[in-house]
């Protein structure tokens, strides 16, 4: 038996609420199924068919919600920008995903017009929330279209761009599956029973991250499609996120760990402050998160807290926060039909507790990069996919992370794994973020460097570097101890945490070869 989604819940209990905006405005499934439905008329009309593309650069809000929507039930490919990028940036995603039109958010209106300029989009296929010059209102898109369902209605997909910090994004692409858009997939109702969250059963979530990125906006759009309401933040802020939760009673949400820390910076007293008594299942991933921290939310939050390894490609590992006091430090056990495999670099499989590369497969899926048949074989061993990370996996089959291959430091022929000093460093009181990485050595090949933004407040020094380094010292065996410390006063992360070390990294290698 298939479950209900966003249009059923519509006609059968249209006063629902789906969204809580991030104005705190309530938008009821009959008004989001509506929106959606306008816009998919009015893309059709435009000319939009099955197979198309349509790119949306907007906040997180309600609009975004009803484009997402528009596009799923009209077979429509959606591509979600992430709004730090520039205007070249973004006219590359236009250009490479074969848009065929373009919403807009007038936040971001420079970099959308030098976007929409440099890809060549139609002026009639330009639109956008407020004023944006030479974009259309997008109220015109759904203007005397109507509100019912479009005649042709089939599923659409979310087509993701990677990060693209190792060069250009590269666009992850599935065959659409021509199922009816009425229809939740079971795969959505399977994954979010991975975390205990089933159909209709009262739960709230919240959205503190920008919904451009692949798992906060499957969690959102799932959550909706499952009668979840989905609250939306419009910029994340660790007393507003525990306002919220009290506010709305919010019992799961997607998290990363630079978010937990900024909760745990809070004072006791404000911390104190807020019922979280709601929460049901908080669950984190994107980027390693320090032991100590994840001990410290346990302490607080209780066994709520839970953890994910995945892949916009497919599969992955979960762990509860009672596995993970049994299991400290693992990113847990695969997935119901996923595959976890530790390969060496021939490709052949490593015993429990052996590092090696990690492989991965969920059931029969496969994907492939947009336009590069290249790195989608590059990836591959087989029917196996790799991210590029190391690690283990123990006697019970649970996985343990080293770091991303990419990003291991190897000194004097030594494999050291820069995640692991981060954690450390991370800990101390004056540090607000670090990285982690190797530097030209002429004897060693690489040499630890460690690059620190400081707590707010606390100057760089000699003094502090010492400090750094004694407590290091206290911490971490004598080879993985860094060499030089050097400071910044933000380190550049985005906003789901991720940090783009090859930005910090290659300044320090111009001109030379490195050494991975």
């Amino acid at each position: 038996m298939s479950t209900p989604g966003l249009w059923h819940i519509a006609e059968q209990q249209p006063d629902r609420t789906a969204v809580i905006d991030t104005d705190g405005r309530e938008i009821s499934y009959a008004e989001l199924s509506a929106r959606a439905n306008s816009y998919a008329r009015g893309l059709r009309e435009l000319g939009l068919e099955v197979g198309d593309a349509v790119v949306v650069l907007q906040p997180n809000g309600a609009e975004l919600l009803a484009a997402y929507f528009a596009a799923i039930q009209s077979g429509l490919y959606v591509v979600m920008v992430n709004w730090h990028l520039v205007g070249p940036e973004i006219a590359y995603i236009l250009t490479d995903s074969g848009a065929k039109a373009f919403l807009a958010h007038e936040r971001f209106a420079e970099a959308a017009v030098a976007a929409a300029e440099e890809a060549g989009v139609p002026a009639r296929a330009r639109f956008a929330v407020g004023s944006v010059p030479g974009f259309r209102d997008i109220g015109l898109l759904a203007s005397g279209t109507g509100r019912q369902r479009p005649e042709v209605r089939t599923a659409g997909s979310p087509m993701l761009y990677t990060s693209g910090t190792t060069g250009r994004p590269k666009g992850v692409r599935r065959p659409l599956t021509g199922a009816d858009p009425d229809e939740v997939p079971a795969a959505s109702t399977w994954f979010f029973g991975i975390f205990g969250l089933a159909p209709f059963d009262d739960h709230v979530h919240l959205c503190g991250s920008p919904l451009y990125h692949t798992a906060v906006l499957n969690f959102v759009a799932i959550s909706i499609q499952l009668g979840h309401t989905a609250v939306l933040m419009d910029r994340w802020d660790a007393e507003e996120m525990l306002r919220l939760i009290e506010r709305y009673r919010v019992t799961h949400s997607h998290m990363v760990p630079t978010q937990f820390r900024r909760l745990l910076a809070l004072p006791e007293e404000v911390r104190a402050r807020y019922d979280v008594s709601s929460l049901r299942n908080m669950i984190h991933g994107a980027a390693p998160c320090p032991l100590e921290v994840k001990r410290r939310m346990l302490d607080w939050w209780g066994p709520v807290v839970t953890e994910y390894y995945a892949a916009t490609e497919g599969g992955g590992t979960v762990i509860s926060g009672r596995e993970w006091l049994r299991k400290p430090g693992s990113v847990g056990r695969p997935w119901p039909g996923s595959t976890i495999r530790i390969l060496d670099d021939g490709g052949a499989e490593l015993p429990a507790g052996e590092v090696g590369t990690v492989y991965m497969k969920m059931g029969d899926a496969r994907f492939e990069y947009h336009r590069d048949r290249a790195k989608t074989e590059q990836a591959r061993v087989g029917d196996l996919f790799t991210l590029g990370d190391v690690g283990y996996l123990d006697e019970d089959g649970y996985l343990y992370l080293h770091d991303r291959k990419n990003d291991m430091i190897i000194s004097g022929g030594v494999n050291i794994y820069p995640a692991e000093i981060e954690g450390e460093l991370v800990m101390h009181p004056k540090v607000a973020d670090v990285a982690v990485f190797g530097v030209p050595h002429e004897d060693w090949g690489e040499e630890i460097k460690a690059v620190v933004q400081p707590a707010d407040g606390v100057p760089p020094s000699d003094e502090l570097t010492a400090e750094l380094l004694a407590y290091a010292r206290a911490r971490l065996a004598k080879f993985k101890l860094p060499r030089s410390v050097d400071y910044l006063p933000e380190l550049p992360r985005d906003p789901n945490g991720k940090l783009y070390k090859r930005k910090l990294r290659d300044p320090y290698w111009a001109g030379r070869e490195h050494a991975i």
